[in-house]
């Protein structure tokens, strides 16, 4: 191998690597996205989503609170906190994880339901566990690098709004009020974790880590997302997937299960 290939990429040249992974693998290819955006999922397909979204959800706080333990430079902690605020809100009002429920109860779950994590699938948990491990295990350049995959979010959460508001009478302001949000609150996220690892990235070996945990992040996106599929598409549930007719709120019962319920 020449020398030159061992030496660092330039800052834009490793910039458009990581681009190109997004470009590659990020989860805005994967069929289920597809057939979601496209209005061609079910209602119980759409629960299925919202039920196990809800995993990576309630983790994505859990993982931030893991980084932040680990850093010693205070200024760098008043940067990275306000993640958790983004996610968990104040004590009474806001945050991802409330919008979230309310989608939740828009598509006919009952919320309680769905943040007792009840129903979600072992592919999921196993994906979503091992990134909130990944962060608080890996070098801090590689977990911030992970985080990265916020540079493609925006533009699957504005499909993501015109495609539900097109096909589906649940989806209005209130209940896609999470995405909404995601549009300002991603490019935030995204100005401080990209400089930082373009600043610290600074040799190859570096470089190559960090795009090795961006390609991890996406395969973690991806990975639940062939688990829907795989169980609600081709209808292949696993033990203790969530079930059609689940956690439904009363409202969303059909009438006559609903009267054959209360049948003593």
């Amino acid at each position: 191998m020449k020398l030159a290939d061992h030496r660092a990429q330039t800052r834009a040249e490793f910039h458009e690597r990581l681009k190109r992974i997004g470009a590659e693998r990020y989860h805005d290819r994967h069929p289920f996205h597809k057939r979601l955006h496209g209005g061609q999922c079910s209602p119980d397909e759409v629960r299925a989503w919202v039920v196990n979204r809800w995993h990576y959800q309630s983790r994505i706080p859990m993982k931030d609170a893991a980084f932040l333990s680990r850093l010693e430079d205070p200024q760098l902690r008043r940067i990275w906190r306000h993640r958790i605020e983004d996610h968990d809100g104040g004590v009474d009002a806001g945050g991802g994880i409330r919008r979230w429920l309310a989608l939740a109860r828009a598509v006919g779950l009952d919320p309680d339901y769905v943040a007792s994590g009840a129903g979600v699938m072992p592919a999921t948990r196993f994906a979503v566990d091992a990134y909130v491990r990944f962060v608080r295990d890996m070098p801090l350049l590689d977990a911030v690098a992970a985080s990265l995959t916020e540079m493609f979010a925006p533009k699957i959460h504005a499909e993501r709004i015109e495609g539900l508001l097109k096909h589906y009478d649940f989806a209005d302001d209130a209940s896609l009020a999470y995405f909404r949000n995601r549009l300002t609150e991603a490019p935030k996220d995204v100005e401080f974790g990209l400089t930082y690892v373009l600043d610290h990235a600074d040799t190859l070996e570096k470089q190559d880590a960090a795009a090795a945990a961006l390609v991890f992040k996406t395969d973690v996106l991806w990975a639940q997302l062939d688990a829907l599929w795989h169980g609600y598409v081709e209808g292949r549930l696993p033990p203790g997937a969530w079930r059609p007719g689940e956690g439904l709120l009363d409202s969303a019962i059909p009438e006559p299960a609903r009267d054959a319920a209360a049948v003593p």
